[in-house]
């Protein structure tokens, strides 16, 4: 190695710190979500829920006071709802960072595509 290709110590330090961060920024972002069985669940009582008519049990919904609601629509079959399949509670888009149940329904329902 010629004398003028060296690193000094200011940019071998410069170039560790650099490194550092950069590592630590990817490690970050590589940090796993929490698991959705850390949410807590729901409450009816919600605000958010409560605008959104959300109840646990789909079979509870008043058609005559949600004209949306059509028997056979649940959470379960949501586009808004993730996690796995089979779940009784899981997570849903509209409420983030709360579990709803399978079972469920609020006014934002929308048909899964591939779901009956």
């Amino acid at each position: 190695m010629k004398t003028s290709e060296r690193l000094t110590r200011r940019q071998l330090l410069g170039v560790t710190v650099t490194a550092a961060a950069g590592l630590a920024g990817v490690t970050a972002m590589a940090a796993p979500a929490p698991a959705a069985a850390a949410f807590p669940k729901l409450d009816e009582k919600d605000p958010q829920a409560v605008a959104l008519h959300y109840v646990h049990d789909a079979k509870l919904v008043d058609p005559k006071k949600n004209p949306a609601y059509k028997p056979g629509h649940h959470c379960a079959n949501c586009l808004q709802v993730t996690g796995n399949a089979g779940d009784a509670w899981r997570p849903c888009n509209i409420f983030p960072k709360k579990l709803v149940s399978a079972n469920g329904w609020c006014s934002v329902w929308v048909q899964k595509p591939g779901t009956t």
